[in-house]
């Protein structure tokens, strides 16, 4: 199997978990995980970024689907809650409420993915992966 086959399979594989557990359609998951990974991204250091990354595969094709910031209402409310400072990771969850709205998901959705990940993140790179999103998603 060569490289890209395995990114693609470690992708399909929480691609499928999300669309399972959640009911959503795929590119849906894809964009939502992406929006996710994307915050996390934006807000680890490299260093614990890299060793996400490392542990999920094709982490970066994942935030390259997520939908751009189109702001709307959700954006909006998102960064107000960003700006009234509705405790850092409330206020990192709420950011994303913009993009899932893109997705067609409900922002509230945002919720059901993060344990999905987690846990994803949990078989692929242990405790400690699963440890550095959650400072991030919970």
């Amino acid at each position: 199997m060569i490289v890209g086959e395995i990114i693609m399979s470690v992708n399909m594989e929480l691609i499928q978990q999300l669309t399972q557990n959640l009911g959503i359609k795929e590119d849906q998951a894809k964009g939502g995980a992406g929006l996710i990974f994307q915050l996390a991204q934006s807000k680890l250091g490299d260093g614990e970024f890299s060793q996400v990354a490392s542990a999920i595969p094709g982490i970066n094709d994942l935030v390259g689907s997520a939908p751009q910031p189109g702001g709307g209402l959700a954006g909006a409310i998102g960064g107000l809650a960003g700006a009234l400072g509705g405790g850092g990771n409330v206020a990192n969850l709420a950011a994303l409420a913009g993009g899932f709205t893109q997705l067609g998901l409900n922002p509230a959705m945002v919720s059901q993915f993060v344990p999905v990940i987690l846990s994803f993140a949990q078989n692929q790179g242990g405790d400690q992966v699963k440890n550095i999103l959650a400072g991030v998603l919970k």
